[in-house]
């Protein structure tokens, strides 16, 4: 690991379509993204994302099969 590297604060950061990442905490988060709620070194966001995240899809996916199961259903 690169020295540097355990000096950074990273941020926890999530899209519109629920996929996370880590950003840097010094530095504005990109348009698109928004601060997810954890702060740490980059393990420890890492570490974080792993057990939150725990359905890869895109949100819009997620959506697109649950209207289609629920007009599969009959309802």
């Amino acid at each position: 690991m690169h020295e540097s590297e355990v000096t950074i604060e990273y941020v926890a950061v999530i899209n519109g379509e629920e996929q996370y990442s880590i950003w840097p905490a010094e530095r504005e988060i990109p348009p698109g993204w928004k601060d997810a709620g954890k702060r740490g070194s980059k393990e420890e966001c890492l570490a974080w994302i792993a057990e939150v995240w725990t359905d890869m899809r895109p949100l819009s996916l997620r959506l697109r099969l649950q209207q289609a199961a629920g007009a599969g259903d009959g309802a």
